[in-house]
């Protein structure tokens, strides 16, 4: 379980080849501290038995080691921590409409004021280009607090339910009330956005938070520590940094929620982890993204669509963007013309050298990427692109076209600059391979065909989907984002993030009045009739029972 941490290293779904006989003799063993190797640059994960560690080398840890090494945060000193802030939330602190609006105030103050230092500690963290930061996590983290200040009241508000006959009279509503105490598991890739999303949505629940930030944005992570000092109420809302200790100490504790937002396989870790005490999860994963493009479309807004849903998101480390392109082999020539042409209308000539692109976060995952580009049969389907910088941990935006589907790169999510492009010749064809791969977070489709648009969302079955445009249905709250199988499970934005932390609680109010002896022994034969009639719901015949004229049988 320790490896949790580590795993991050290579973060929102990169490939750490875990055996089922390893991950399930960890389990048995409790949760494991990881032993960091220095002298292989690609992860490398050994099966293990109870007395032994699970041995993950990466050499982006030597990259962050000196950044994230804090005070050692052991378990009893986690168990503490989850204790006060049972005792905060148990005080009723954070039920209270005017706390959870005052720390949504705080938080919407905290980013204008501190929208220089968010960007200067993505930049620092990805070289985020400052108009990528600002819109993909500033902005986007504005909309949800905002939508939040706005909605929050109506929320809290109990849902009036309609009671049958059989209650009569009563009244019944649907409370929604906090878990607890809730762990948010934050990423690396949008280290601002998808700490703070979570967290918005906990606090609009009334929980107390603890929030794990990744280590791989070491100075995001340090900012968010030193934000939440300073604007919010550090008696229910907490920040823990670290690595391997840290996940190891709080994956240990009873947690009333957690959020995790990763890869598949870390996933499936945290979840055995939240197993052990019942403690419900939500699973942001990820997955491989089609995007299926017809030919009877607007090409240019097209290629501009795909291009920001890829390379203009964070060098295409998202777990949103665009992973692959199935397209007719007539029109895959155009199609390809047309994606060089916006690369170079939205990054210039120079695609190495645009300051519009992030970079790859760490040695580690540029390694991987290339690893998966020099494939014997992936190397040679380069249409565009394929320069790489390791010193600057740079890969130009490079598409593939045709690559056999038994590569690795076809077989794993890419996360990062390459994009193959796969032909058909109907396509039709696009679902039996995008069926063949594990549910997807998102699929793209881009038509002008009503009936192409609807057999996609009737057939393809997938977290979330977007026609004719890429990522832009996340800006949408009143749309839940979450996946489906391996892609994750359960949701959150907006109200969906509000339901996710809260417990629907059914409530029935009844008086002392109405009270009918039919209910209660003995059971005579005109209770008997009675009591069908009222449970069948059906007016004349319970009339009928009333009066003795109903003819059901009773024993």
């Amino acid at each position: 379980m320790g490896s949790l941490s580590c795993i991050q290293l290579l973060h929102h779904h990169n490939p750490v080849l875990f055996s089922k006989s390893s991950v399930s003799t960890g389990l048995k063993s409790g949760i494991q501290r990881i032993k960091y190797l220095t002298n292989l640059s690609h992860p490398t994960v050994t099966n293990f038995t109870s007395s032994s560690f699970l041995k993950i080398s990466c050499s982006a840890t030597l990259s962050v080691t000196s950044e994230v090494e804090k005070r050692s945060f052991e378990g009893d000193e986690a168990n503490l921590l989850v204790k006060e802030l049972q005792g905060v939330f148990n005080s009723g602190k954070t039920r209270s409409y005017e706390w959870r609006i005052s720390q949504l105030q705080s938080i919407e103050k905290m980013l204008e004021e501190k929208e220089k230092d968010i960007t200067q500690a993505l930049h620092e963290d990805l070289a985020k280009p400052y108009l990528e930061a600002f819109i993909s996590e500033i902005s986007t983290t504005k909309g949800s607090c905002k939508h939040a200040l706005q909605e929050l009241k109506e929320w809290m508000e109990p849902e009036k339910v309609k009671t049958s006959i059989t209650t009569y009279p009563s009244t019944a509503e649907i409370v929604s009330e906090p878990l607890g105490v809730v762990l948010v598991i934050s990423t690396w890739n949008f280290p601002f956005l998808l700490s703070l999303d979570p967290v918005i949505g906990a606090i609009c629940a009334g929980n107390a938070v603890v929030l794990k930030p990744s280590e791989i944005a070491p100075a995001t992570s340090s900012l968010l520590v030193k934000l939440f000092r300073e604007y919010l109420d550090n008696s229910a809302i907490r920040v823990v940094e670290g690595a391997v200790p840290e996940t190891t100490a709080l994956l240990e504790q009873k947690w009333d929620k957690i959020l995790y937002t990763g890869s598949a396989r870390v996933g499936r870790i945290v979840m055995a982890a939240a197993a052990k005490h019942l403690t419900p999860v939500i699973l942001e994963l990820g997955g491989k993204c089609p995007a299926v493009v017809d030919s009877n479309i607007d090409l240019q807004v097209t290629a501009r669509r795909i291009v920001t849903g890829k390379w203009a998101l964070n060098s295409g480390q998202a777990c949103i963007a665009v992973d692959y392109i199935i397209t007719t082999k007539s029109f895959a020539p155009m199609l390809i013309e047309a994606l060089k042409n916006g690369l170079k209308e939205c990054f210039g000539e120079n695609l190495m050298e645009s300051k519009d692109m992030s970079r790859i976060v760490s040695k580690s995952q540029f390694a991987r990427l290339v690893k998966l580009l020099d494939e014997d049969k992936v190397s040679d389907k380069i249409v565009v692109g394929g320069q790489r910088d390791e010193n600057k941990l740079r890969i130009a935006p490079t598409i593939l076209l045709d690559v056999p589907q038994d590569t690795e790169i076809m077989k794993e999510e890419i996360f990062g600059p390459l994009l193959p492009i796969i032909t058909v010749e109907k396509l039709e064809e696009s679902y039996d391979i995008i069926k063949s791969k594990p549910k997807p977070l998102v699929a793209y489709l881009f038509t002008n065909n009503d009936q192409l648009k609807q057999d996609y969302v009737q057939n393809i079955s997938s977290g979330g989907m977007c026609i004719n445009d890429t990522v832009i249905h996340l800006t949408v709250p009143g749309l839940p984002f979450g996946g489906v199988e391996e892609s994750g499970m359960g949701s959150y934005h907006g109200k969906f993030s509000f339901d996710g932390f809260s417990h629907k609680k059914s409530v029935m109010y009844r008086s002392f009045d109405g009270d009918a002896s039919v209910r209660y022994p003995p059971y005579t034969p005109q209770k008997q009739r009675l009591l069908k009639a009222l449970i069948s719901g059906n007016l004349l015949r319970i009339i009928q029972a009333l009066i003795g004229w109903s003819n059901d049988d009773v024993e």
